[in-house]
């Protein structure tokens, strides 16, 4: 389980400076300008240069990620500014995970297959914390 950082904007900065604080290289980034033209409906134009994931290995273990709010996705109106994800070995204990932890809280955004290749889904639990989940 790793955190989640969001952002308003600022998430390649606060990334730039948590690599040098933690003398990491950040390993992933990735902007919405990146999103196949498939998906890019979901996000505004004016987001194009927003980060929409980052990945900061702070260990072997341990990974800090982050991504700007976007407009024009539905998911960034329920957020906090942090969420926890969970890398799990496979599809169905993804799903068991998803089901369990959303009961009584939100689906924000369903299991699915993303154009990153990845099973993954995002719900907000009964106590408020977001969990994102993916293989």
């Amino acid at each position: 389980m790793n955190p989640y950082i969001f952002f308003n904007g600022n998430c390649e900065e606060a990334f730039l400076f948590y690599e040098e604080v933690f003398r990491k290289e950040i390993s992933y980034i990735g902007r919405y300008k990146d999103v196949p033209k498939r998906d890019k409906h979901i996000f505004q134009e004016t987001d194009e240069n927003k980060i929409m994931h980052v990945t900061l290995d702070i260990s072997a273990e341990t990974s800090l990620n982050g991504a700007d709010y976007s407009e024009g996705y539905e998911e960034s109106k329920v957020y906090s500014n942090f969420g926890l994800i969970i890398h799990t070995d496979g599809k169905d204990e993804a799903e068991r995970l998803f089901k369990e932890l959303s009961e009584d809280g939100q689906r924000t955004l369903p299991m699915h297959l993303t154009f990153w290749g990845s099973y993954y889904g995002n719900c907000i639990d009964k106590f408020g914390i977001t969990w994102k989940i993916t293989t």
